[in-house]
């Protein structure tokens, strides 16, 4: 009986990690995500769009009393990127002002 059990387990654990995206199926959504968002750019820069407020506006309020590392924080939950990124932009963003 506890065979059975313990058969049945492993074979429910491994139909759910089969159902879970594979690193290859990330690299693919974040490579399609990036070439989307670099024709945009195009597409914009053609058009001659300027996104007047790249970034959330809790961002720009921390920056404005002088809080670099809430901004970050703030656009980190806003946009969901890494640490790096988040505090690259808010450099951008920053400079800009």
């Amino acid at each position: 009986m506890e065979i059975a059990l313990t058969a049945l387990m492993v074979a429910v654990v491994a139909l759910l990690a089969a159902q879970l995206p594979g690193r290859t199926e990330q690299a693919r959504t974040a490579y399609r995500l990036a070439e989307i968002e670099r024709r945009l750019r195009l597409v914009m820069d053609h058009l001659g769009v300027v996104d007047a407020s790249p970034v959330p506006p809790e961002v720009g309020q921390h920056l404005a009393r002088g809080d670099k590392i809430k901004a970050i924080a703030a656009y980190r939950k806003a946009t969901g990127a890494d640490l790096r990124s988040a505090k690259e932009a808010v450099e951008a963003y920053g400079d800009r002002r």
